[in-house]
């Protein structure tokens, strides 16, 4: 009898912890990736990769915790295009508190099934604009606002959000605040934090894919950019890839005409390939990267060439046209910042005036061939009466005794002897 207590007794407090252990086993997870970087091929790749893994690990949702600026279409539109495929609940969340949908964000945000802000955050100002950030030209303006409005009302309207408001957002840069959107039918809900976001959420079945969702005390795992994500973002910066691949121009250039120095070679070999993959994310302009390689040689000719100075401007000129318009087609955060290309100029050009003046320095100092060139150079005594001298030895002559290991400066030859003094 006291035994069948005891295994009742055990039992009863078994079950409570199976079931515990069971609720917590099933309990839903959700896979927020915090996504505070301008929309840009390496930050594409990484969020529909984060993407990617929520769908194929089983998450119950995917959450983009959003704060951009913006950037480029065709990285925007490819995120959108996963968004949309994906098979799980995909819910934008933009926070923290100041926070911002802006631009490209908007598009990525209007494509998630479910849409919250958090407080004191703003979304909106979705026209398009010319990559100098002014507006483009009126032909091309209505091509690509036209296109931009229709997209953005298809995304808001087959989610049952505010499509007018979504056309206003691209013709006249409409922008609310997280209280204005909820009013408006823009967004979904506000929240003030990601746990009350899901559990407000939960059991809402999405427009209009119809996906329900179980967000209610779910369990957080989240991700944000990691270090090479970051850097390769950095690298795509316009102003860093020119000046990388002016680095890599110098270096292969110097190891061209120094050849077994070895480092400045690899340096610019790293530079150039750097370079390179910069060139192959961002569109590149043809015309500007002419225009840097032509400023280039026309600086290499001038250091052989006198011209005095003539080739060096033309070519600083070159350099700096080149540097300006080699990303001009991108939007404003991506072309090259004008203080840097002047700083560049006026350094490069500085050095390249000192290089050109010791090379004509040079050019006119009288030639000194012969025997006679040794004079004045130093040397040092070795044993008897022989002078080490620019890698001879030479029979010594001097008004003192001379003693080994002593530097001594040649004064005079006098036939096969050297006239020296002490240094």
């Amino acid at each position: 009898m006291k035994r069948l207590l005891l295994a009742v007794f055990f039992l009863a407090l078994a079950v409570p912890a199976g079931a515990a252990a069971g609720s917590a086993a099933s309990a839903p997870r959700v896979l927020a990736i915090h996504y505070t970087a301008d929309v840009d091929p390496v930050t594409q790749d990484w969020l529909n990769h984060e993407l990617g893994q929520a769908q194929s690990h089983g998450y119950a949702a995917a959450v983009i915790v959003l704060d951009t600026p913006g950037g480029l279409e065709d990285s925007m539109r490819k995120i959108v295009a996963k968004e949309l495929a994906l098979k799980i609940p995909v819910i934008v969340y933009v926070a923290p508190g100041g926070a911002r949908a802006a631009s490209a964000g908007v598009w990525i945000s209007e494509a998630a099934d479910v849409l919250a802000m958090a407080p004191q955050t703003n979304i909106g100002s979705s026209t398009p604009i010319s990559g100098t950030g002014s507006n483009i030209g009126s032909d091309l303006r209505r091509k690509e606002i036209n296109d931009a409005a229709a997209s953005l009302r298809g995304l808001a309207a087959s989610h049952g959000r505010n499509a007018k408001w979504a056309d206003a957002a691209v013709r006249v840069a409409s922008n609310l605040t997280a209280e204005e959107a909820l009013k408006m039918n823009v967004i979904d809900v506000i929240a003030p934090s990601l746990p009350a976001l899901l559990k407000k959420i939960d059991g809402r079945v999405t427009t209009p894919r119809h996906l329900r969702l179980h967000t209610a005390n779910a369990k957080i795992v989240n991700v944000s950019e990691g270090f090479l994500t970051r850097f390769l973002s950095t690298l795509i910066d316009p102003n860093i890839v020119s000046l990388l691949f002016l680095a890599g121009l110098a270096g292969l250039g110097f190891e061209l005409f120094h050849p077994g120095v070895v480092i400045p070679g690899a340096f610019g070999a790293i530079c150039m390939v750097t370079a390179l993959f910069g060139f192959s994310v961002l569109p590149l302009s043809w015309t500007g990267f002419a225009l840097i390689l032509l400023g280039v040689a026309l600086l290499v000719i001038d250091l052989h060439v006198p011209t005095h100075g003539a080739l060096t401007l033309s070519g600083l000129v070159a350099m700096s046209i080149g540097m300006i318009t080699l990303f001009h087609n991108l939007p404003a955060p991506y072309h090259t910042s004008i203080s840097l290309v002047a700083t560049v100029t006026v350094l490069l050009g500085s050095f390249w005036a000192f290089a050109i003046s010791k090379a004509i320095a040079v050019r006119r100092r009288p030639p000194q061939v012969g025997p006679q060139q040794i004079i004045g150079m130093e040397g040092v005594v070795r044993a008897g009466s022989l002078v080490f001298v620019r890698g001879e030895l030479w029979h010594a002559e001097s008004d003192r005794p001379l003693h080994e290991g002593e530097q001594v400066q040649v004064e005079a030859l006098e036939g096969l002897s050297l006239r020296v003094r002490p240094v």
